[in-house]
Parts: C-alpha cells; structure tokens; sequence
C-alpha cells in the first residue's frame, strides 16, 4: 500500500511540475525567409542560452515555446548571417528575413562529438549545404562532392557499380585506397551506401589534424561528417522527390572501321586470315553497348513533430542501367530518425535506422570484354550465318566480346543495416552526458557464373585484365561451366560516451569534451565455394548442388582466403578543449588515445594529439573604424593522426600455410610452412599537419573565403621489407620504416556580384594545389634498395615492362620508362638509353628515364547560382590541371605489324609496320590530363503556391557532363586519381556517360 501511495505522489508531482513548466511558456510563431522573400526550410530557430529550438518546415515556418516573454531567439542558416531577436510577449506570424552571404564566418559545422560556429573553428573545415552538392543520377557520396571542397581530388568512370575514389590533400600511405573516414550522424565508420543523398542535409569535411585527431588512428586520410535531415516540432510534412535520366557514353576510342583497316592491311602487303576476314563492319566497342541507358529515382518522406519530439522517415529507390550490356545498379534505402524529449526536456533520446539493399549486376570478366572490344577486327562478325557467335581461337587471346558478357554473371546483393540509440543528458554546472550506442551489419552475397560456352576459352589461354597495379593471370573455366559463390558478414558494435562541459566566466567561454570509445568488428564471418561441371547453364550460380566436380580430373574447391574471418577490438580515450576569450582568441587543443588489436603486442597503444589557435583580428580595437573586412580570422594549428587501413588484424602475426609440394620418394607431398613474419614491434602509421589559414569577408558580405597553407608528412609507412632468409624464413616482413609528405594551398571564394529584387548570381570558386613526395622507402632494421618498379600492364610482346617507380623523392604515381626520341633514318622508333645515346633496342628497366607524375598540379571547382523571380541556374565547372596519364591503352593499339589479327587506332594509319618498336610502353604515350569539365548544368522553376496542400512544386533539369576540354586522347582524362597506381589507362576504363535529367520535387 505504501508502494502505491508513494507511486501516486510521484505520478501527481511530475504532473503538476508539467502543468507549472507549461504555464510559464511562451509561444511563438512564424517564418524564416531570405532576402528575396523565399522560405528557408531547415532554418535553426533557438531560444538563446538554452538547447530548446526547432528548425523550420519546407515554407520555412516555425513554432516554438520559449521559457519567457522577453526570450531572445536565434536564427541561423548555413550560408547566412545569424540573427537576433529580443521578444516582448507571445507573437504570431513573426517574420525574420536573413541575409545571404554575409556572414560565412556564422555557419554552424558539425565536427567530432559536437558542433562548432565557424566564428570559433580553429582548424580546416569545409562545409557542403545539400543544395550545392553536385546534382544528375548520382548514387555515390564521393561524386556529390567532386569538385565542391579545396583539397578533395575526386575520379569515377562511368560504372554505376563502382565507387569514385576520394582522395584528400594527397595520399597518406601506400597501404590503403586513400578514401577519407566517414561519420554519419555522429556514428563512426558508416558504409556511406546507407545514405541517400536526398536525405543529407550538410557535409563537412575535416581537413587538418586538429579537425581530425579526435578521431585518432582512422583520421589520417581526412574525415567527411555527414549529416541527414532531422523532423521539426510542426504538423506532418510529406516530401517526395522524383528524377529520370537519359545516359548515353560521351566519347569512344576512335578505332579503324573496317574499309580504314582493309586499306591499311593492302597498302602494306599485309593480309587478314580467312578464319578472321568474314567481310564485315563491325563497331565492336557499339556492339557491348546500350543504345541508351535509364536512370530513376524515387524518395518519399514523412516528417513532423511536437512539443517534445520529432520524427522523419524516408524511403529511397535509386536505379541505374550501366551504359554496358547487362551492368545495372539498384538500391532501395530506407531511413527512420526519431527524437524525443523528457523531463523537461532535459533528457533527449533519439534513434537512427537506416538500411540499403544494393544489386550490382557487373559485366562479366569486365576488363577483358573492355579490351577485346577495341582488340577484335572489324571484319570479323559478332555472330556465324547459323547464329553462334563467331570465335577464332587460332588467334592468341581473341575472344568475341558479346560471348563473355552473353554467357557469364557477375552479380553482388548487399544489405549494410545501422542502428544507432543515442541519449544526451543535461545535467547541473553547464554539463551534458551523451551515450551513443551503434550496431552495423553488411552481408555481401556474390555470384560468379561462366557456363558451358567458356570451356571453349580454356584451350585459348585466357588471360584476366585486372586493374594496376595487379599482374594479369590465366583463367580456367573448368568443364561444362563453372560458379562461385560467397558470402561474407561484417558487424561492428561501438559504445562511445562522453561529457561536455560548456561555462561562461565574464569574457571566458570553455567548452570541454571527455569521452570514451569502444568498438569490436568481425569481419568476412562467412564462406565461399566454387564448382564446376553442370549438367545445364541456366540455373547460373543458384544451386552448386547441381555440378559434379569430383568427376573433373585435378579439381579442386576455391573455398576462399584463409584469413578472411577477422576480429578486431579498439579502445579509445579522448579529450578536447576548447577556450574563448571574448570572441577574440580562440584555442583549442585534443588528444585521443587508441589501442587496437592489430598491431603487434609491444606498440597497440597509440597517441594522437593536437593544438589549434585562432586571432578574430576583426574584432580588435584598431579595426572597428575600417570598412574593408567584416570578418577577418587568423588561425593555426598541429596535430597527428593515425592510419589502421590497408592492413588486417593478422599482419603482425605468425601465419603458417601451404607452399606447394615437394618430391620424395616417388610422390609429391603437399608442403607447409611460415608464410608471414611475426612483428610483435608494429604500430601505427602517423601522419602530422600543420596548418595555417586565413577566414575573411569583405565587401559589405558580397565577397568571403579562406585560404590555407598545410604540410602533412606521414612516418612509420607500413610496407614490405625483404629481409634475410636465415633471420625470416620467407625473406620478408611487414614492418614501419617509409615516410611521406604531402605540401599543398587550398583557397575558396564565395561572393554575391549581383543581387537585385528579381536576379541574384553567386558564384564559388576553389582551388587546391598539392605537392605529393616520398621521402623514405626503407626500414633502419630492414635495409633494402630506395625503389620499387611497379605497374605491368602487360600488353602483347612487353611482358616485364613497367610504367611507374616507387622511389625516394620522387611522388606517387611517378612515371619511369624508356624515353622515346622520333625515329632513325629506317623509320625505326628508338630511345634514349641509360647512357644518353640512342638505340632501337632498349633494356627494360636499364634504359628507363623518369618521366613525369601522375599527381595534378591544380584541382579547381567552378560553381554559378543564377535566379530570377522563380526561375534558377546553375552551372557547375570542374578541373584538373598538371597531371600526366599513360595511355597503355593506346599504346596496345598502336601496333600497325599485327593489323591482320587486332584493329588499330586510326591515328596509326602513317605508320609503318616495319617498326616493331613503334608500339613500347614509353613517354611517347604519356599524355597531358589536363581537363575543364561542364560538370552539369540545372535549368529550374518554383512554382508559387498552387494549391491549398500543395505547399511548393519545383521541376527541373539537368545536364550532367555535357563538353569536357582536353588534348587527352583516349576516352577520358578521368582516369583513376585513388590507390597506388594513379594515372595509368590500361585497357580497363569503363567509358563515361553524358546524362539527361528530368526530375520534380513536391512538398505537401
């Protein structure tokens, strides 16, 4: 009874606590507009020195209840001027009208475990609003932002499956594929396929150590944080946006037709075989491709709230058909984002779901049908009288590229699943308690299926066409077809906690974050199995159950890598604190302290400090007379990052295996042994930056940016070492010992030239210049030679040859080959040899001279907003200036001897082919990759209120890629800018598309 009693009490003082709280609020109502009158949705509307706010619906109105009369409200939006209003009382239909580009100094930016004014921001940091990223059939976060950040050197190809590579102020290592760490909604690590880009509200990009190094050992090649839109306290808001695209490929290799190769071949007493001159005129590289390729996409969602909570929900279906037969791409995304208020507010829950169901259809053996398709003749048919498809296995590697993508699967269905409960706390003496609890989970099912037609190609040594730096290998397609099957699970289970503490003293201002992490992966937790011999093709990869390989001589089961299955654990400590003095001096310092599982048992413990200062000399005594800058901000800083990538949680240890057989007494006998070095000395990769930068704004708000120097170097590389058999059995060891260093500028500029009642234009412009070297390539214990040749395209008759060096002051991605120097008096191509004289016989690595880099010297972003009254255009131009490419691709089709067996490009029609040197790897075909790009271009119209629940219709269109400017001559100067072999065309470029859009956005 006394229980009762005493819940009865409880329950009848937290009503009368609500009914008191509710009494002495105030509401107040309205709408955020710009400077033309147009609602800014998203907008924050905060009552000052509280967390109590909301933001606005899409016609930019709000509702809130202040805790007093005379509450003073603050009024933000990314890219404008904050604005203060004092309150007298309970007010309706208040209007606050900011002003653009004013003020970029007053963005709000999300870093690490907080969000920070940019007023205060001591480190480099760019900001993305979702309305500038980039727009067109785009299901890739690294594509949304190429060209809108200094610093981020972004390529992608054609392919709908495949990921751009992203790559921030150089690379940092060779271990990794030099992509940056991506935080979702504060959650670390998150497959970034799990967001829809029609639900990001804002990127930032954390460039410089001191951004970073809250992030510790992840850090190292930049961090990207995005944030999704959230609900606001108002009545339901149902959005939906639509798009359909036309693609189709903007450029081709230009290949000899078939009455440009038949005069070539007679006009030098050469002859096509029968088996291959069927007297055709077949475009191979038109053969393998759509006429036209469809994109779609569709997202609805549902947002809203109340006093005490909001909601938004989505749902995403993106597809796209690849420009190549069979490629395609679909994704179905859904997002759930619930925050709810308690006790007073003073306790805020919230929940993030999302899930993404991803289905890439690739082209089978895709690099291979790539080359055959500018290999093969144009005299020889895609198909027999009879209707088979033509084939002539007489000659070396000439496979009819319809057949491979016709009679094979590629196929990969991905489910990525994160959830993420978070509770914030505020608590007495300006203190605030975060939990953040996280659970990810990616399943990956893979397909591989080559049916019975293959078994054909394993008499005719079939050679993949992997991309660099890999060695191309010979396939066997077993008998009567063969599959493979996998599939793999990744999960990661993060706990992070923290507490801010955030204090005025007078002039003084802290903010103080303490906190801990702990997160533990299991990766490749799954199987695989490959099988051959079926008894019919069309079941595909779908029931190995059906093959009978035992009765297959030698066969046997590929059941995957022996260190697939992972665990990982990682510990982390962190402290940040940041100091303010009178909006004046700003310091901020951090340090984090890591432990990880994968490196060896003596060094898994790592710390990654950093210190930051910034002087708003605006804001000193001197310059309140000046009328040149409103916002002028100097500001340095330090700190070091840590890289865990491009290694596994086994690297550091002892790992025994099979090593082939060996021959006694009469038999072979299977052979094991060590096949990787223990290192119990391992540690982290380490990568410091300073930076200094200059924020501004000048010309009444018309004109702001930011300028920054930086020099990053990373030591400890982690690498191979050869190593002395007798102290390492196998000879070598992973250990540290390379160094790196990357030197760079980065400015943008933001500016409004005109702005009247009817028309605005603004424009903003970045421009990045990096210096990419490195400077160490060996280890004090494990002394080797200071370079590394690398990179065997492969082509026919340069088996050995490579293209790029791994050298000590040289950078990633230098070219090192023969120099080429004309022709003889014999019309002979000849070379410069290591001795300087000229010889028509060259020494593959002897003779090879440096040759220039595939690092660009200038990226550049060009964008252009025009409106006028209802009416708006963008126009968004790309560059990338300095950079060299070796187009292997053209020299494999620059062979004029083999005419009569593969095609040729047209350019090589005054060749000879007499020259059996005209066709070498050498810095004949290192190309300019300079390119200005009309990245694309977006025509659209807002239409005014149509309808009583038609709060806002815009249509729209776009186009994507619409003229690129280059002297590069093959398909396209964006090559691939990621990994360690940037810059090489190698037969493996999946072309690019020029894309029609058509797309409509409603809300209701």
């Amino acid at each position: 009874m006394k229980k009762t009693k005493f819940k009865l009490l409880t329950l009848f003082f937290l009503i009368a606590f609500s009914i008191n709280s509710w009494a002495q609020k105030t509401q107040v109502s309205g709408k955020v507009v710009d400077d033309q009158n147009m609602p800014l949705p998203g907008a924050n509307v905060i009552e000052s020195g509280t967390k109590n706010g909301v933001t606005t619906d899409f016609d930019g109105k709000f509702k809130l209840d202040v805790s007093k009369p005379n509450a003073v409200l603050s009024v933000s939006y990314v890219g404008f001027a904050d604005q203060s209003i004092k309150l007298s009382g309970s007010k309706t239909n208040l209007t606050v009208k900011l002003v653009s580009g004013a003020n970029a100094l007053e963005q709000v930016v999300v870093v690490g475990y907080g969000k920070s004014s940019r007023k205060n921001l001591t480190s480099a940091v760019t900001s993305v609003k979702a309305e500038a990223l980039n727009r067109g059939a785009i299901s890739d976060v690294g594509q949304l932002l190429q060209g809108k950040s200094s610093g981020l050197n972004i390529s992608a190809s054609g392919d709908p499956n495949r990921k751009a590579s992203v790559v921030l102020r150089g690379a940092s290592t060779l271990n990794s594929s030099q992509g940056p760490f991506y935080v979702v909604d504060g959650v670390p690590g998150v497959d970034i396929s799990l967001v829809s880009p029609d639900d990001i509200a804002t990127i930032d990009v954390l460039k410089d150590a001191a951004a970073t190094a809250i992030y510790g050992n992840r850090a190292a090649n930049g961090v990207i944080m995005v944030t999704t839109k959230k609900g606001s306290k108002e009545k339901a808001q149902i959005s939906y946006s639509s798009y359909v695209g036309f693609e189709k490929v903007s450029n081709q290799l230009d290949m000899m037709n078939a009455s440009q190769l038949r005069a070539f071949v007679t006009k030098n007493n050469l002859a096509f075989t029968p088996e291959n001159d069927k007297g055709a005129d077949t475009n191979w590289q038109k053969e393998i491709l759509r006429s036209g390729a469809l994109s779609t996409s569709h997202n609805l969602s549902i947002s809203g709230g109340g006093e005490h909570g909001n909601y938004m929900a989505s749902l995403t279906t993106l597809n796209r058909e690849g420009v190549i037969l069979t490629s395609d791409f679909s994704r179905v995304i859904a997002h759930l984002a619930i925050e709810q208020y308690a006790f007073n507010d003073n306790v805020k829950f919230g929940l993030n779901v999302s899930n993404s169901n991803t289905n890439a259809q690739n082209v089978a053996q895709r690099n291979t049908v790539l080359l055959q398709a500018v290999n093969h003749l144009p005299v020889s048919p895609v198909k027999n009288a009879d209707g088979t498809y033509f084939e002539n296995f007489i000659s070396t590697g000439y496979f009819n590229p319809l057949a491979l993508i016709n009679h094979g699967d590629d196929d990969t269905k991905t489910s990525n699943l994160v959830g993420n409960f978070t509770t914030e706390i505020k608590l007495p003496f300006g203190l605030k308690y975060n939990l953040n609890l996280a659970y990810q989970k990616s399943t990956t099912l893979h397909g591989e299926f080559y049916d019975s037609y293959y078994q054909k190609y394993n008499s005719a040594n079939f050679y993949n066409n992997p991309d660099p730096p890999a060695v191309h290998s010979l396939i066997n397609f077993g008998t009567n077809g063969s599959a493979l099957r996998n599939t793999y699970t990744n999960t990661n289970n993060i706990i992070e906690s923290f507490l801010t503490w955030d204090k005025t003293f007078g002039n003084h201002k802290i903010n103080a974050v303490l906190g801990y992490s702990w997160q533990e992966d299991v990766l490749g937790d799954g199987f695989q199995a490959t099988t051959t011999n079926f008894p019919v093709d069309n079941v595909s990869y779908n029931n190995l159950a059906l093959s009978n390989y035992s009765s297959v001589s030698g066969y046997r089961v590929d059941f995957g890598s022996s260190t697939a299955y992972q665990k990982t654990r990682l510990v982390s400590d962190f402290f940040r604190l940041n100091y303010n003095y009178n909006d004046k001096y700003l310091l901020q310092g951090s340090i984090r302290r890591d432990g990880g599982s994968v490196f060896g048992v003596n060094n898994r413990w790592g710390y990654f400090p950093s210190i930051g200062g910034a002087w708003r000399v605006d804001k000193e005594g001197f310059m309140q007379n000046q009328g040149v800058f409103e916002d002028l901000k100097l500001r340095a800083s330090y700190g070091v990052t840590g890289n865990s990538s491009g290694f596994n949680a086994y690297t550091a240890q002892f790992i025994s295996g099979s090593l082939g057989t060996f021959y006694n007494n009469g038999q072979q006998i299977g052979a094991y042994g060590p096949n990787q070095a223990a290192n119990p000395d391992l540690q982290w990769e380490k990568t410091s930056t300073a930076n200094i930068g200059l924020d501004f704004t000048v010309l009444k708000g018309k004109l702001s940016g930011s300028v920054d120097l930086y020099d990053k170097r990373t030591t400890g590389m982690i690498t191979s070492y050869s190593v002395n058999p007798i102290l390492v059995p196998i000879g070598s060891i992973v250990a540290n010992g390379g160094s790196m260093s990357n030197k760079g500028i980065e400015v943008s500029l933001n500016a409004t030239p005109v702005q009247t009642k009817n028309f605005t234009w603004s424009t903003g412009m970045n421009a990045s210049h990096n210096k990419n070297v490195i400077t160490k390539l060996t280890n004090p214990f494990f002394i080797g030679g200071d370079s590394i040749r690398r990179v065997q395209p492969e082509g026919g008759g340069q088996t050995g040859s490579t293209l790029q060096i791994l050298k000590e002051g040289k950078p990633l991605g230098q070219f090192f080959t023969l120099e080429y120097a004309g022709k003889n008096a014999n019309g002979i191509s000849q070379y410069v040899a290591k001795d300087g004289s000229l010889t028509t016989t060259p020494a593959i690595g002897t003779d090879y001279h440096y040759a220039g880099s595939a690092q660009p010297k200038l990226l550049l972003g060009w964008s252009n907003d025009f409106k006028y009254k209802n009416f708006d255009l963008n126009i968004f131009i790309r560059g990338v200036f300095g950079n060299k490419i070796f187009n292997a691709t053209r020299a494999d089709l620059f062979r004029p001897a083999t005419a009569m067996t593969t095609n040729i490009l047209v350019d090589v029609e005054n060749e000879s082919p007499s020259d059996l040197n005209s066709f070498k790897y050498s810095s004949r075909f290192i190309e300019d990759g300079s390119y200005i790009r009309l990245d694309n271009a977006t025509l659209g119209y807002n239409f005014p209120q149509i309808h009583k629940y038609i709060k806002s219709l815009r249509i729209y269109s776009t186009v994507n890629n619409l003229f690129v400017i280059t002297k590069y001559s093959g398909i396209d100067p964006e090559v691939e800018q990621g990994g360690t072999a940037p810059g090489v065309d190698s037969n493996n470029f999946y072309p690019k598309t020029r894309t029609v859009l058509f797309g409509l956005k409603a809300s209701f």
